[in-house]
Formats: C-alpha cells, structure tokens, sequence
C-alpha cells in the first residue's frame, strides 16, 4: 500500500516552504494542498485546531503540525539523505540558528518593512546585528550543513534568499549589503541557482505585489488602531 503523504500550505509562506523543500529533498513524493490563509477551510481548522495555521504535514492518516516539527519528522520517518547532523552538539547547533533566525531576525526584518519611525529604526538596527551573527556562523564555510550539501539550516532559514530582498524593495532599506554580508551573498547565489528551489518559489513579481498589499493593510489597520485610541483617551 502507497504511504500517502499530503502537505497544506500558503503559496509564499517561508514556513510552508521548508516542509515542502525537505520533502523534495528527501524524495518524498506528495500531495499539496493550498490553503487560503485569510479564509481558512474547515479541512484546515480540523487538521490543526490548535493554531490554525499552514504548514500541516498528513501522513497515512497522522497530523503534524509546526514546520521545525515537521522538519524532524520527516527527518526521522525517511532516514535518506539526512538533514539534521548526526552528532549532538551539531544537531543543537543548527537547531539554534535555526530558531535564532525565525525569533531575532524574521521579526526584526517585518518589522523594518512594515513599521515607521524611530520603531522601524530600532527593527532595522536589530536585523542587522542578527544578520552579522548569522554572517558569522557561515564564514569559511560554503553551506551551513557543510560543503556542497543543503540540510536542515538551508532549510529552516533559506527565506533570507528570497524574502528579505523583496522586503528591500518594498521598504526602500538594504538588508544584504554585499560587502557587509560576503558569506551570506554568496551562499544566497548558491541557493537560488538550485534547480530545486528555482522550481518551487513563486515569481517575483507576485510576491512584490502581494507583501505591497499586505503593508498597506497593514496602515490601514494601524491607522484604525491610532483612532481608536485616541478615541478612548479623550
């Protein structure tokens, strides 16, 4: 009997992504399923009624959720072409940097595109310091899992390659200065020339006009915010 295997997700979501990426990796063969994420279906809300949310991995009838979770089941569930590292201080490592990025940067760098003043100069500087540790972390080295091998850093933060230069565009701030990032660079070429990403991201284009319509909702409702507490102060 065929192991049937089904991903749930959102069409340019970064956590969606990683489930997807290691899947391909690992050979894994499966259904996807897009979700609207603003008009979520009962499949979705019965799947993972605890948060909601895209990534769901279904496999054989089992439900995980939470796309670091996910990333170890697979991980664990088809042992071929490991992504985590068999020893246990490399393994914590990379589970480190892998939260590191998601906490101290991802944050950080949304809100330097979406927020204003002296908040979106406080992101800004923020994303920044993350980024040099995370420069730091990959100097002398050409992948984070080690030469010429994509694993489970590649995986869990590879959105730096193709979200932060949208964000760029959108907020008109340069987060990957070339030669403040030299290693960072030059590992972001390396992992967009994969044909395996290459074949999964979406065209840039629609990503630029999707994020520019989720800042200006984002005014919107922080406008509405603004009034509505001035309202109440006086």
């Amino acid at each position: 009997m065929a192991t049937k295997v089904k991903v749930l997700g959102f069409w340019c979501s970064p956590f969606v992504f990683r489930v997807v990426w290691a899947l391909k990796l690992k050979g894994v063969e499966f259904e996807y399923i897009e979700e609207d994420v603003f008009n979520k279906s009962t499949r979705l809300l019965e799947l993972n009624p605890v948060h909601k949310k895209v990534p769901v991995l279904v496999h054989d009838d089992k439900v995980i959720v939470e796309s670091f979770v996910i990333l170890e089941y697979i991980d664990e569930t088809w042992p071929q072409d490991p992504l985590l590292p068999q020893d246990p201080y490399e393994k914590a490592t990379a589970r480190f940097w892998a939260k590191f990025a998601d906490e101290k940067l991802m944050q950080t760098a949304c809100k330097s595109t979406w927020t204003k003043g002296e908040e979106k100069e406080d992101a800004l500087k923020a994303t920044m310091e993350a980024l040099e540790k995370i420069e730091g972390e990959l100097k002398g080295k050409s992948y984070f899992g080690g030469e010429n091998k994509y694993a489970y850093l590649e995986i869990a933060i590879g959105w730096i390659n193709y979200l932060l230069p949208i964000w760029e565009e959108i907020a008109s701030i340069q987060f990957l200065d070339p030669k403040r990032f030299p290693a960072i660079t030059a590992w972001k070429s390396k992992f967009l020339d994969n044909p395996l990403i290459k074949e999964t991201l979406p065209p840039r284009e629609k990503l630029l006009i999707y994020f520019h319509e989720r800042v200006k909702q984002w005014e919107i409702d922080a406008t509405i915010r603004e009034l509505a507490e001035t309202k109440l102060e006086n």
